[in-house]
């Protein structure tokens, strides 16, 4: 995924890359004089600057350091600093991955105002919570229509079609041991079919795959320009590219999609800021849901009022499959060790 750096000076955004650097970062906003935060973020580039601008104008006396960089990075980020933290707060990372950080005591509990109105699958429900969710997002297919009609071949519509032999060599999926959306989608799959008729499906999966890539957008991507007809990504990811003129078609499984949420998190710290718990209370006030609610049709607070993104479904909700997060998180390193010994011949190189 693209790295970066930003800096936003009364609400302008300026991108560019860091040189030498392993993750994107940037410094957002704030007064001179004005106190700091460091966040760990694994949201996505494009919706960063929207959402870090209405939080600079609502507390534009405090400056965010943004770091940011795919969920595995961040989460293995705030393990090996857990003696010496350097983030304040994680704001929209995948939970399973982030629990993975609270079994690791790198969390601290608080429970920010207006946790309330957060549906009870979407939230910590232990008190004070270790971590709340804004979003959710779902296992896709996206697929470009104008590279499949050249093979002469139909559209996917499930997850047991893209194991049909005349896909082989044309889809491209995250590998879940660095992409969450990757991960959400091999555990849907263990939920659906149960242990071995998981792993049954992912070898026959595997002889279609071409590559399994490190980012959970990047398929989508890949799609998009016509690299291959067939992304495993996400829902956001498929409709922003369509939106851009790719000539997609994005499919959500009718089995049942796998999904996440992107949470919020305080970082045990000896000091912890006032101005990190102002941060996220703010994350999942109403200000906030409304910006992630121009991305996701799935935002945690149940609101009548949410808006539904062009491209989705009636009850996006209905689509997904039952997960207990706390329990994935759990059967996560296992899943990985699993996966990686079958299947990471096949990933693209590290960058």
């Amino acid at each position: 995924m693209k790295k970066w750096v930003s800096t936003i000076v009364v609400g302008v955004l300026s991108v560019g890359l860091l040189a030498g650097c392993g993750q994107s970062s940037g410094s957002t906003g704030g007064k001179a004089g004005s106190s700091e935060l460091t966040v760990y973020t694994a949201l996505e580039d494009d919706q960063l600057k929207a959402y870090v601008g209405a939080f600079n104008q609502a507390h534009p006396e405090i400056k965010l350091n943004i770091v940011r960089d795919s969920t595995g990075v961040i989460v293995a980020k705030l393990i090996a600093e857990k003696d010496n933290p350097q983030a304040d707060v994680v704001w929209g990372t995948a939970a399973t991955e982030l629990l993975g950080a609270e079994f690791q005591g790198v969390l601290e509990g608080y429970t920010p105002k207006g946790i309330e109105r957060i549906s009870p699958e979407f939230k910590d429900s232990k008190d004070p919570a270790h971590w709340v969710g804004i979003d959710a997002f779902e296992t896709a297919f996206v697929v470009n229509t104008k590279e499949l009609e050249k093979r002469n071949l139909p559209i996917p519509q499930s997850y047991a079609d893209l194991i049909k032999p005349e896909y082989k060599g044309l889809i491209v999926m995250p590998n879940p041991s660095s992409s969450g959306t990757g991960f959400f989608t091999v555990a849907a799959w263990k939920e659906l079919y149960g242990d071995q008729e998981a792993w049954n499906y992912m070898d026959k999966l595997h002889e279609n795959i071409a590559l399994y890539t490190h980012s959970g957008s990047k398929p989508a991507k890949m799609a998009a320009a016509g690299e291959y007809p067939i992304g495993i990504s996400f829902g956001y990811r498929g409709i922003t590219e369509k939106k851009k003129g790719a000539p997609l078609e994005v499919i959500f499984p009718p089995e049942g999609a796998g999904w996440d949420v992107e949470a919020n998190a305080l970082v045990k710290k000896t000091q912890i800021k006032p101005e990190a718990k102002v941060f996220l209370d703010w994350a999942i006030s109403d200000e906030a849901m409304k910006e992630y609610n121009k991305n996701f049709a799935i935002i945690t607070v149940d609101s009548k009022s949410a808006t539904l993104p062009e491209g989705y479904t009636k009850d996006p909700r209905s689509q997904l499959i039952h997960n207990d997060l706390t329990q994935t998180a759990k059967d996560r390193p296992g899943i990985l060790a699993e996966w990686d010994k079958r299947y990471s011949t096949k990933s693209e190189p590290k960058s």
